[in-house]
């Protein structure tokens, strides 16, 4: 069993153990992924090339941030707006909807989040490793896309789910849970295409500034090439979609 750390905001965190791990995407994932969906070379270049990569030891949430969870950040006197999908007048998340994720969020607002946590956003090496383990397989729980273990377009479910509703059989190899689709993930880094090309070995942070922050993991309404450890998104900081949301991680001191 991974070690469990309880957080300042009460949340469950799972040990990623310090270690190497293979990050992006190889040519034989090419061919794999051809084989299988006849997806297209050319739509997975910012993942490459693959390589080893070392993290040092973290913590990461067992799950995305919750509308319950994130409530009470807000009730704690968080000066940020109520997500968009929210009732204004009563600062209230839609009924029966305690464990979904929190979604509507821009970076700066989950980085908020994060900071009063004493947490922070996973740079998305750490997202990754915590997502695919060490052996650079496709999807969580494998190589093989099995619409049963997670929430993307093909489950045509139509919304965002309770975040335990594919656990366990979507956990990652560490026990994460869903981290593929469901919701996109905010990342602490700034996007660049190129940046797998001369980015560090060793705990890499990600481009140094860019007009975008990288998002991970697909979601609901994300088609399953999107839906992958090693998939790569990005969107505007300021942005807050009803497909976004985060979670967080911390050092192991």
């Amino acid at each position: 069993m991974n070690s469990i750390h309880i957080a300042k905001d009460g949340k469950r965190m799972l040990l990623i153990p310090a270690g190497f791990f293979l990050m992006g995407t190889s040519d034989a994932d090419l061919v794999e992924m051809e084989n299988q969906f006849g997806w297209k070379r050319e739509w997975f270049a910012d993942e490459m090339p693959q390589r080893r990569v070392y993290l040092d030891a973290f913590y990461i949430d067992e799950t995305p941030v919750t509308n319950a969870e994130y409530k009470r950040f807000l009730d704690a006197g968080a000066k940020r707006a109520v997500p968009a999908n929210w009732d204004k007048r009563y600062r209230a998340y839609k009924f029966g909807e305690d464990n979904h994720p929190v979604v509507c969020v821009s970076w700066d607002d989950a980085n908020a989040y994060a900071e009063w946590a004493n947490k922070r956003l996973p740079t998305e090496a750490a997202w990754e490793k915590a997502a695919r383990g060490s052996d650079g397989r496709l999807f969580p729980w494998g190589n093989h896309f099995d619409v049963t273990r997670f929430n993307s377009s093909e489950a045509n479910l139509r919304g965002a789910t309770p975040v335990t509703k594919f656990a366990p059989h979507g956990n990652s190899p560490f026990g994460v849970v869903d981290m593929i689709g469901n919701v996109w993930e905010w990342c602490a880094d700034f996007y660049a295409a190129e940046y797998y090309k001369s980015s560090p070995g060793r705990n890499p942070r990600g481009a140094t500034s860019s007009d975008w922050r990288v998002l991970r993991g697909g979601a609901w309404d994300a088609a399953p090439d999107c839906a992958r450890c090693a998939s790569r998104d990005y969107i505007a900081p300021e942005m807050g979609y009803a497909t976004v949301g985060f979670r967080c991680v911390v050092a192991v001191r």
